[in-house]
């Protein structure tokens, strides 16, 4: 039941966060050019990222009590991905999100304000930041060293 969940749960909070914030970038600049029309995308977008990373949170929690129910915590792949999950999620919180708070205030003030350099390390953090979960996501499947035979 615990993975279950925890699959699941990785399906519905993080693909939603990484599939909106790959868009978030190319649709501010759109919105930048178009005026106020793309406005509300972005601000879609951003409301999607916030809302499934806090979500998201469930993934680690129900990883860990799957991690802990399987024996298989201090593995070190269970470590690996522990420590790449962190790591995902602070490129969220500390880059990604307060990144799209500024471009939002941006198209908020002056819509042609957006800047290009800005939009592109966002979509580069953004590249990590889904980078890092699919390295998790193979390591979860491949599970190196691990008997559990689930």
């Amino acid at each position: 039941m615990l993975l279950a969940v925890h699959v699941l749960a990785a399906i519905m909070a993080i693909g939603p966060v990484a599939v909106a914030a790959s868009m978030f970038p190319a649709a501010v600049r759109r919105a930048g050019q178009e005026g106020t029309g793309g406005v509300a995308t972005v601000r879609t977008l951003h409301r999607i990222c916030r809302v499934y990373s806090a979500v998201g949170l469930a993934v680690p929690a129900f990883g860990l009590a799957t991690a802990n129910s399987l024996h298989v915590l201090g593995d070190t792949w269970v470590i690996v991905s522990i420590a790449l999950t962190a790591l995902a999620a602070a490129v969220l919180a500390l880059f990604i999100l307060p990144r799209q708070d500024a471009a939002l205030a941006a198209l908020g003030s002056e819509p042609a304000a957006v800047d290009r350099e800005a939009t592109v390390r966002l979509a580069m953090a953004t590249g990590v930041f889904n980078l890092l979960w699919a390295v998790v996501t193979v390591l979860m499947i491949v599970r190196p060293g691990s008997t559990t035979g689930v």
